[in-house]
Parts: structure tokens; sequence; C-alpha cells
């Protein structure tokens, strides 16, 4: 069975919430769930998993330094870790916060370890789409919002089932859902 690692920092329970949702998505396919803060977890958890969404609150554009630091903490699991499948969110203090720059930094860092990453062409609303992975400001409380989030973590759980458990049944245009 597939292995899911939701893992965030927070400071404000925004980003939180959002890595709730993004595991509520995660849930709905047969694989195992983590859900973490970035203060409670450990690079054991980088290696059960074979994907990741990883969600920051957006600091000057960037990842927060928590998250920032635990990647840097992780260099010993270097090329021990890549070809693991991996995605994005972010919350910010408002729209134009920067947080579609602080996903692309956190897909950065996952493809400096080796991480296949992705983002999602879904439409989970008007003009509402989650290319460089789901996006807030603030707490998610729109229908859109939410449902990016809940997207982002179906769509980790159905990768990780095609390339990790070899389940093609689960690759699924967005037509078909």
């Amino acid at each position: 069975m597939g292995k899911v690692l939701v893992l965030y920092d927070t400071q404000t329970g925004h980003t939180a919430k959002m890595a709730e949702y993004v595991a509520k998505g995660a849930r709905k396919y047969p694989v195992e769930v983590r859900l973490k803060s970035v203060d409670e977890a450990t690079k054991e958890d980088i290696l059960w998993c074979d994907g990741i969404a990883v969600g920051s609150p957006t600091h000057l554009g960037v990842v927060s330094w928590k998250m920032k630091k635990f990647w840097d903490d992780l260099v010993d699991l270097w090329g021990e870790i890549d070809g693991k499948i991996g995605c994005a969110f972010s919350s910010s203090g408002g729209w134009g916060g920067g947080n579609e720059i602080a996903c692309m930094s956190i897909l950065t860092i996952l493809m400096n370890y080796g991480f296949l990453v992705f983002g999602v062409t879904d439409y989970t609303g008007d003009k509402f789409t989650l290319h460089y992975g789901a996006v807030s400001a603030g707490e998610p409380r729109k229908e859109e919002e939410i449902k990016a989030c809940e997207r982002l973590g179906e769509r980790l759980a159905q990768w990780v089932l095609v390339y990790v458990d070899g389940k093609k049944e689960y690759k699924k245009s967005q037509s078909q859902e």
C-alpha cells in the first residue's frame, strides 16, 4: 500500500487547516496517510513515504525558516530519497502575497532531493486552479480553496498508486471524474 506524508509548517493555523484538507483528499484512496507538522516530523517520515505534500506559510515570498531548516538538516539523505513524488501548498496573508512563489520554492527544494514534482491542471472554481500547488489567502474558507487542497491530496494519492503501486486504473483524466 502506498504511503503519503502531509508535512506542514504553520504559524496562525491556516496552513495546518490546509494540510488537514490535503490529507482528507489523499484518504479518499487506498493509501496510508500521515499528517505531521514540521516540528514533529523526522527523517524517518521522509524515508517512510512514497509521496509527500509539503505546506508552508508564505514568508517573504518563500517557505518559512522552519521548513527550510527541516530540509537543510536532511542533507544526509541525499541520493537516498530521490524518485519519490511531491507537491506543494501554501497560505499567505492576502492574495498577491507570494503563495505561488512559495509553492515553487517548495517544489525546488523537493527537486533538489530528486523528487518527481507535479502541479494540478484541474479547476476547483471559477478561474481557480492549482498549477503550482494549492494556495489560500488566510484560512481556507471558500469552497474552491477547500476543494483545491483536497484535490491536491487526491492527485498525490493517485500518482502514488499509479507509479509506486503500479495500479494504472487510478490514472484518470479530469474529464473522467
